[in-house]
């Protein structure tokens, strides 16, 4: 895992599995039979769980709806690209964020609750913060998702990752009401303004966006000089 994240500080930014361009994933390179072996010292799929709650890389669904991970050096130039100098809230402004996104990232946006409108999922809410991080399950409730509410969510949460509005910062268990962690490790979210502060995030907001995007295939050329420009678009647009 060491070596893993070394890697990926040094390259900026990794997909999680296999993609158009041979090589270019964690999968690739990394031995098959260790993947879901559920050792941490060995499985790359538990990596991913390490790896998000540390401070110099972020884990996400950032390449072609994919899942995979951008250093903090890299991120503020895929931000930059990506977002098109907007932050969420101006980009709702003019009108070119969905309702549906609306309400996810009112969650993260806003410091309180609503309690009148929101009454019986307050103390839920209060009970799963974990440093502004929300667990996927909550936001799906908070933000009226469900059975007789909104549909699309997972589709929701990856557009505001490849957006890099949101990002997956910690995996952890569910907690039932006597305290004991029950089932699998669940993905939890946050900002990642909160992770690693506003500024250094819209770092890039000085160039275009066409520069930031420049700038990615520059480093991609560099550093996987097979990929094509066809591959690039592909996996990193």
């Amino acid at each position: 895992m060491e070596e893993a994240t070394e890697y990926i500080n040094r390259i900026g930014f990794l997909p999680l599995f296999k993609n158009d361009i041979p090589g270019f994933s964690l999968e690739e390179r990394t031995v098959p039979e260790y993947w879901w072996a559920d050792d941490v010292d060995k499985d790359p799929w538990l990596w991913r769980t390490v790896i998000a709650r540390g401070k110099d890389i972020v884990y996400g669904k950032f390449f072609d709806k994919k899942a995979g991970f951008i250093s903090k050096k890299w991120f503020p130039y895929f931000a930059n690209y990506r977002r098109s100098g907007y932050d969420f809230d101006a980009r709702w402004d003019d009108e070119l964020a969905s309702f549906r996104q609306k309400k996810i990232m009112d969650l993260f946006m806003d410091d309180r609750i609503d309690e009148e409108s929101n009454a019986e999922f307050a103390a839920e809410k209060m009970e799963s913060m974990y440093n502004t991080a929300l667990f996927s399950f909550d936001i799906k409730k908070l933000a009226g998702f469900g059975k007789d509410g909104e549909k699309g969510f997972e589709g929701t949460m990856t557009q505001l990752q490849m957006q890099t509005y949101l990002c997956a910062c910690d995996f952890r268990k569910r907690v039932n009401k006597k305290g004991t962690e029950y089932g699998w490790n669940v993905a939890m979210y946050s900002m990642p303004e909160k992770l690693w502060g506003y500024d250094h995030v819209t770092s890039a907001y000085g160039e275009s966006p066409e520069q930031s995007w420049e700038r990615i295939v520059k480093h991609m050329d560099d550093i996987y000089p097979i990929a094509t420009e066809k591959q690039i678009k592909k996996v990193l647009k």
